[in-house]
């Protein structure tokens, strides 16, 4: 059986010479997050939260924890067989769909599935409904791609075994390459009934307008290790030597931020592994000239330059 899909964009002919390495950040050692740091919850603002709830948990397939109220207008989505809430949705007046706009911000939210076999079963699942898709080959992950209804980006991807991962000296080999579909159906063990409850969100990734400020902000002051920069237009930062937990581009350079009546991030989720570790991050976050976010979290929250939000929760 053949499965078709709509290409996924290969950056890796983008113009090497826009890349930039900011000073300050090989003057001074940075501070360096623990190996178990991991992106946790994620928050959108979107237009319509029934539409949106829908494509998370029909398409997507992730379990509906709180379907929000007519009067508090924010859905819970998370793993089935598990309580934990992964994606937010919060309907916001004023907010219209992106269409094909570009919006300095989120590029996309990644879903981790936890074996390849569910993979496959997802692809399975999006072939049946007719959901159009786009499919890539990363070396170190397969990987899907999809846009919601407002028009903001979704990855729902595997991971190969890290011993399977290539190197170019200390940075870890990514590239865009065609991913063989019938190859991933064929691994399929199960209908796809939903995200397995081990399912996570496994790296965001931003359109920024500058990779060398974005370095001072992830690498030099939230204390993210640099994982490659090898692929053109793009910084991978990550904890532990994971392949990535927040990619960073400028392939959408020039487009204007996201702004209030944008569908966007509000917030994403840097776990930490106890309170004594997000003292230490925002310890060095304000040394390095960043101040605290107001917002109406709980824990220490910054934003950067282009004023994507990052929360410290410990978990």
């Amino acid at each position: 059986m053949g499965y078709s899909s709509v290409p996924v964009t290969d950056h890796s002919k983008t113009d090497r010479s826009k890349i930039g390495t900011h000073p300050s950040a090989t003057q001074v050692e940075p501070y360096r997050l623990p190996a178990s740091a991991h992106v946790g919850r994620v928050r959108l603002a979107v237009s319509d939260l029934e539409r949106s709830v829908d494509f998370y948990s029909q398409v997507i397939g992730l379990a509906v924890l709180n379907p929000g109220t007519p009067e508090a207008r924010l859905a819970q989505l998370g793993p089935h067989g598990s309580r934990t809430v992964l994606l937010e949705l919060e309907e916001i007046p004023g907010v219209r769909g992106l269409g094909q706009a570009k919006r300095l911000g989120l590029y996309h939210t990644a879903f981790l599935l936890p074996t390849r076999e569910a993979l496959g079963s997802f692809v399975q699942h999006l072939v049946r409904r007719g959901t159009p898709f786009a499919a890539a080959d990363h070396l170190v992950s397969k990987a899907i791609y999809l846009t919601d209804p407002d028009g903001l980006e979704v990855e729902v991807y595997a991971d190969r075994p890290r011993e399977q991962w290539t190197h170019h000296g200390s940075e870890i080999d990514l590239t865009t390459k065609p991913l063989r579909l019938n190859q991933l159906v064929a691994e399929a063990e199960n209908s796809w009934t939903g995200a397995p409850a081990s399912t996570t969100i496994g790296h965001v990734h931003f359109y920024v307008g500058d990779l060398a400020v974005a370095e001072s902000f992830y690498h030099s002051a939230l204390g993210l290790d640099i994982v490659t920069r090898r692929f053109p237009g793009a910084l991978f930062t990550s904890a532990g030597g994971y392949h990535h937990h927040v990619g960073l581009n400028t392939w959408a350079a020039g487009s204007p931020l996201a702004s209030s009546h944008d569908p966007r991030l509000l917030f994403w989720e840097l776990v930490l592994p106890n309170e004594a570790e997000i003292k230490r991050v925002r310890k060095n976050m304000i040394e390095a000239g960043y101040s605290p976010a107001a917002t109406q979290l709980a824990g220490p929250a910054f934003q950067d330059p282009w004023g994507i939000t990052v929360a410290m929760v410990s978990g």
